[in-house]
């Protein structure tokens, strides 16, 4: 088994669930109107907002596959870098119990993702 399946697996279903409930409650377009237009993106935050969740659906795809894994991991830790910073940043640290909406689950992601596209660590060539 691959040293990095089960994190691909696992992150895979988060990007899915968080994309495809999206699609279907309406919380995609919502997400755009409400709040990206709201805060400067408009007319472009419902485009903004589905590219956000088609790029979260192919990265899933594409970990599944174990292809383009640097191409996905780093689309995907631009968009959680752009969600600390847009959205959750100003609500601290605590997603939940300390807080809400914070920082910490785009953070354990974004570490996940790296681990992911860099499994034995930052080696340069040079080190054996």
């Amino acid at each position: 088994m691959n040293g990095t399946l089960l994190l691909r697996i696992a992150v895979a279903i988060i990007l899915l669930s968080h994309s495809v409930f999206g699609i279907f409650n309406n919380g995609i377009n919502d997400f755009g109107n409400l709040y990206l237009n709201q805060i400067g993106f408009a007319p472009f935050g419902v485009f903004i907002a589905w590219s956000i969740k088609i790029s979260h659906v192919i990265a899933a795809v594409l970990l599944l596959w174990n292809k383009y894994i640097r191409l996905a991991g780093f689309v995907t830790i631009f968009v959680l870098l752009m969600g600390i910073i847009l959205v959750h940043f100003e609500n601290g640290w605590f997603v939940v119990g300390g807080g809400s909406n914070g920082v910490e689950y785009n953070f354990l992601l974004i570490c996940v993702l790296l681990a992911i596209i860099f499994p034995n660590g930052f080696k340069t060539k040079r080190e054996s």
